[in-house]
């Protein structure tokens, strides 16, 4: 058990403490006027929540400043970071909101030096200690999972840092790592993640639209790591093992969420949620026992779908299954995943919307190696699998990914951080032009949405998801103002 191997006593002595954890927005939104990406899918911070548990049930106050839910020029930020009177100011980044939570330390820097600043998150963990060596205003890095080095960094009054594993600082002028923070091994010892600490919530938040029955919602990630070697994935953070709560204790999530805060839909925002049959069929089994009033999604893996879990997933409440298509053409599915059937996909998805269930199809334009021609395959394929919606990212290589070692060997890479949040093409594989690259990715988007079969299927969610087709009327006018401006 992790109690025993990081429990109380063998922390530091608590001194008295103020925390507060922030969660720059970045640069999300490639339309004009009102932000739709943070009206239609918008969900809580849940590494940064974990976090701060961690440290509320050691005895550290911490407070959350969400940018997502709650936007605020840097100003702003600074002057209540300031007002609330904080030691110690945490940034979780991605590699595109990474420069705006610079630009926040910077500022918090010149007007309060005293006070100590900490980056974590994807690209923290993705670029490594040599972040120090580039961006004065942050003293420490938190390299790995978060919630001991953390806590460890903060109780020790951020002294003797060479002696906590997981956190990068500088020895004579230079980043360096500590050592190397073990993994926590049991999951389940960690204190649920402290919604509590976001304002409004779960009023502020939402899942994507249309792909939940009932509202509140909100997401859970119940497992950790990944063993699949996929040339795209940025694993740095969690690493390649796999770690998951068991289904008692996702159990006891869900009681408290719909307990505490009316919750009626939640989103296992895991990679591979269906991974351990054994957990899934338990979660299944007492999920359907205490006749819970929460309905889910997940993502599910090809490979792990079967009658069996299909009957398991519907029978405790599933709503929707999420996959990771990626890419219609064999070639590249072999050049960047493990590779399955093609014929085997349309099965497995035509059996999962047969019982019931949504089915939402992920896939990528832009890979290595693609051309026209594998695109054009991709969209084809796409219009043959009896998928409800799609979810298409423009090609991304993140820092921590396989692929990001020769990517420059493979087209035109501009590494442009604050567009690195997969919408928009800073990568072009040989024989492409970015231009050429936008004309099919519109393309996609406008077969597969413009076909009676989905204009009926959304149709349906007047009845099946109420709450989503409300937000949809009352955004309608920045909706149709963003559609005429594409070029579809």
């Amino acid at each position: 058990m992790l109690a025993s191997t990081i429990g109380p006593s063998s922390f530091p002595k608590v001194i008295p403490v103020k925390v507060i954890f922030v969660h720059p927005y970045g640069s999300n939104w490639m339309g004009v006027g009102k932000d739709l990406t943070t009206i239609f899918n918008l969900m809580p911070p849940i590494g940064m929540l974990s976090i701060a548990s961690f440290l509320e049930s050691r005895g550290i106050d911490a407070d959350i400043i969400d940018c997502y839910a709650t936007p605020m020029p840097a100003e702003e930020l600074v002057t209540e970071i300031i007002r609330r009177k904080a030691d110690v100011v945490g940034f979780s980044c991605t590699t595109s909101s990474f420069l705006e939570g610079y630009s926040f330390a910077a500022l918090l820097k010149k007007r309060a030096p005293e006070i100590a600043t900490v980056v974590g998150g994807a690209h923290a963990c993705s670029v490594g200690v040599g972040l120090l060596d580039d961006f004065p205003a942050i003293d420490y890095l938190v390299i790995g999972e978060g919630e001991v080095s953390f806590y460890e960094l903060v109780a020790s009054g951020c002294r003797n840092v060479e002696n906590i594993p997981g956190i990068g600082y500088r020895r004579d002028g230079m980043g360096t790592l500590s050592a190397v923070r073990e993994l926590i091994p049991d999951l389940d010892t960690l204190p649920f993640p402290a919604y509590h600490r976001l304002p409004r919530f779960p009023e502020n938040y939402s899942l994507p639209l249309f792909s939940f029955p009932k509202a509140p919602n909100t997401s859970i990630i119940s497992s950790r790591g990944c063993p699949y070697q996929c040339s795209y994935c940025d694993r740095s953070v969690f690493s390649r093992g796999f770690r998951f709560n068991s289904p008692e204790y996702i159990v006891e999530h869900l009681k408290m969420l719909n307990r505490n805060y009316g919750i009626r839909h939640v989103f296992f925002y895991d990679d591979l949620f269906t991974t351990d049959r054994s957990r899934v069929a338990r979660f299944c089994e007492l999920k359907e026992r205490e006749q819970l009033p929460v309905t889910y999604n997940c993502i599910a893996r090809l490979e792990h779908v079967d009658a069996e879990l299909i009957a398991l997933l519907k029978r405790s409440g599933c709503w929707q299954v999420n996959f990771g298509i990626e890419s219609g053409d064999p070639e590249i599915l072999k050049q960047h995943r493990k590779f399955y059937g093609l014929d085997e996909v349309g099965q497995k998805l035509r059996m999962v919307r047969q019982s019931g269930m949504r089915v939402k199809g992920l896939f990528m334009v832009g890979l290595p190696g693609e051309d026209e021609a594998a695109i054009r395959r991709t969209i084809d394929y796409a219009l043959t699998l009896p998928l409800d919606e799609i979810n298409v990212t423009k090609f991304t290589p993140f820092p921590g990914a396989p692929i990001y070692r020769d990517i420059r060997e493979k087209g035109e890479f501009d590494e442009n951080w604050e567009l690195m949040n997969c919408l928009n093409f800073v990568f072009i594989p040989h024989g492409l032009t970015k231009e050429r690259l936008e004309e099919l990715y519109n393309e996609f988007i406008s077969r597969f949405y413009r076909r009676t079969r989905i204009h009926w299927g959304y149709t349906r969610m007047i009845w099946k998801s109420p709450h989503s087709v409300l937000t949809f009327l009352r955004n309608l006018p920045a909706i149709l103002k963003f559609e005429m401006k594409q070029k579809w």
